[in-house]
This record gives C-alpha cells, structure tokens and sequence, in this order.
C-alpha cells in the first residue's frame, strides 16, 4: 500500500520539539569546535606544535600545513569566472596531456528466489588521455562467484560482505595494475571512488578489517612505488578526524553528531575550489597499514558552490615531493569537467554499473546454463510472477 502522509506528517509534528532540541544542541557544539579552529590557526607555529606533541597517537590529525598560513584554517584559490566556458578552459589547460584513471564496481548478491548459491561481480573503467584527439578507453571485468566462494557463513549479511569484499578486490587490483603500468608517467591521476583511510572497517570483525587495511595498503604501496598520484574522492563525507584533532587540542565535549565537512562548510561557503589544509590522517584503523600507517594525508575541496566541502584523501609522498597543488588542480579540473563531481568517477560508475535488465539476463542464462549441464535450478514462485508481470 502507499504512504500515508497525513499520518507520517501527524508524527512529524508530534515530534518536533526532540528534532529542534538535537538541531539546537548540535548547533552549539559545532560553533564551539569552528570557534576553536579559528583560534588554533592564528597560533604561532611552535606553541601549536608544542600542543601537538602531547596529542595521542590516536587523535584523528594533526596539520601538515601550517595553519598560519591559512584563513581559518583554509586555503583560498581566489578562482573566479565569468562563465562556465571560462572554467572549462581553465579546467582544460590544467588537465591538457593528463592521463586519468578511475574504478568502479557493481554486484548482483545471491539471491534467496534461486536455489543456487551464485553471484556476480562487475567492474568498470575509464581512462582519459586528455588529448586534443579525444583519446579515451573504457572496459569492464567480471567474475562469478560460485559456493565454494560464498559459503563460510550462515547469516545472509555474512555472504554478502564476501560479495564486496570480492569487488574491493578486483577495483583496488585493477588500480595497482594500472599504475605499474604507467611507473614514471609524470602526468598521470588515478581516483579511487572512496576514503585511503578505511575507517568503515572499525566497526567489522577483524579479519575484515585486516582484509580492507591490506588492500589499501598495497594501492598506497604501489602509488609510492611507481610514483603516480592516486586520490581518495569521498563526495559525501562522514569522516571526524579534524573533529577529534579539534576536541583534543581544546578540551571540547564530545560531539558524535558532528563532522569535519560540517565545521568547515561555514568557512568555505561560496568559494569554490577552496580546500582546507593538509592534514595528516591518525585515524585508528592505520595501525593495521604496516609501515604506511603515517602516510595518509587529506583536505577538504569545495567542489561546488552549494552542500559540504568534498574529502579527498592523498598518499604523503604527493605532499612530500612539492607536487599537491598540481595534482589538486587536476582534480578541479576533472571536478569543473564532470559539473561538480570527477568526470572520471562519474564515468566509470556509469560503465561498471548493472541495471535490471543487467540481472534478468543473467537469471537468463543462469538458468539456461543449468539445464544444460544437469543441475537443479529453482525459482521462486515469488520470482516467477515478478518475470510474468514485466
């Protein structure tokens, strides 16, 4: 049956009082932390690092960049243009002979209307020479996963987080081999649709975070290796590292409602391609990175006018070599190219993604395949009258 609005509005409105009560208390909080923000980047260098050397290990960041430099602990770009013409041209000099590389991936998990334990997973990828003739590639890989991959756990989540845990795979397998293959490319960036620094894995068991810690360890391995920039795009960011910098060095309460892209919003606002300094990450989960555990930088880019600044997260040794402004305005391009979001990553969803048509010809020649070779397929009645209906 549809929705009720007129009951969903009734509880709305019954329960106003505790949204404007949390809305007011997280309000407070976030002008505390932007308070002392403010304040830290207006101290000198040495009496911040003095602060610094007292934090625990564990303390979320602490600035690679000094704050001083900063307004508020932003740095301005002063970009402007009169038209999107001009932004795109501005875009297309800096990113002119770059060779740009992205991942993504799609799945379709076992499902309870079949009786055989199967899945797919489907990756995609783009890559953009960015030359005047317009060369381009993309392709897809896909793999099936048959018992012998899925079984090892009763519970349905527990199958399907083998399900991603084969995709994360094949997407950070198929990065690490693009960037062997372009070693010694001075022009080249490689995306990674997500954080560097899996902080989603603190709350798996830990065999899967050992698993995820493993696989990004070796994508920053292999970035320093080759030396080919990779960046961790994270649109939509929930990460509270800067936070819990920011609790520690001032003494604040705890605020678990709050995040880092929420405390800068107010000083990035209307400035796009502003990003905030470079922060070290000291996020918990790199202490299963080996000896990358120090090698995780990040900032924060104001990728568009209007919602939070976008995370980007970046292997130190970009930092380190005097090439992150280079690579961030490549990454602006590629930003200004793709209408506020990477044109590669877009691109790259946009081949490795499986549609529902995607999935009935797979059930089709699941099934087919079955009969041929002897086996046992049954659907659901459920299923069948989904397929009739259509």
């Amino acid at each position: 049956m549809p929705l009720k609005p007129a009951e969903i509005l009734q509880q709305l409105n019954d329960k106003r009082e505790q949204f404007t009560d949390f809305d007011q208390k997280t309000l407070k909080l976030l002008q505390k932390y932007q308070t002392a923000l403010a304040e830290l980047s207006q101290c000198e260098p040495a009496e911040l690092q003095r602060k610094l050397d007292r934090l625990p290990g564990n303390c979320g960041a602490s600035p690679l960049e000094l704050l001083s430099k900063s307004d508020r602990g932003v740095i301005r770009e002063h970009l402007q243009w009169r038209s999107r013409e001009e932004s795109l041209a501005w875009a297309k000099q800096q990113i002119a002979a770059v060779a740009t590389f992205a991942v993504d991936g799609s799945q379709i998990y076992p499902s309870k209307d079949i009786s055989l334990l199967v899945a797919l997973v489907q990756i995609g990828w783009y890559e953009n020479l960015h030359v005047e003739a317009g060369s381009y590639s993309k392709d897809i890989q896909t793999e099936i996963m048959t018992p012998a991959d899925l079984t090892g756990g009763d519970r349905r989540e527990l199958i399907d987080r083998k399900v991603n845990m084969k995709r994360f795979a094949m997407e950070t397998e198929r990065l690490s081999r693009y960037m062997e293959e372009r070693q010694g490319h001075q022009r080249c960036l490689v995306f990674f649709d997500g954080a560097l620094a899996a902080s989603f894995a603190e709350l798996l068991d830990d065999e899967s975070r050992r698993f995820y810690a493993d696989q990004l360890t070796r994508l920053l391995r292999t970035s320093q290796r080759c030396q080919v920039p990779i960046v961790g795009y994270v649109d939509t960011s929930y990460a509270r590292d800067l936070t819990a910098m920011l609790r520690h060095l001032a003494n604040l309460p705890e605020a678990s409602s709050l995040r880092d892209a929420q405390i800068m919003n107010r000083f990035m606002q209307n400035h796009w391609g502003d990003r905030t300094s470079l922060y070290l990450c000291r996020a918990d989960i790199l202490k299963y990175y080996c000896e990358q555990h120090d090698q995780v930088t990040f900032t924060y880019l104001k990728s568009t006018t209007e919602g939070f600044p976008a995370r980007l997260e970046l292997p130190r040794w970009i930092y380190e070599s005097g090439r992150l402004q280079e690579v961030l305005n490549w990454v602006r391009a590629e930003v200004i190219i793709g209408g506020g979001y990477p044109y590669a990553i877009e691109t790259a969803d946009q081949t490795a993604v499986l549609q529902a048509r995607d999935r009935q010809i797979f059930y089709r020649i699941l099934q087919n395949w079955t009969e041929e070779a002897g086996l046992n397929l049954r659907l659901s009645r459920k299923m069948v009258s989904k397929a009739r209906r259509r």
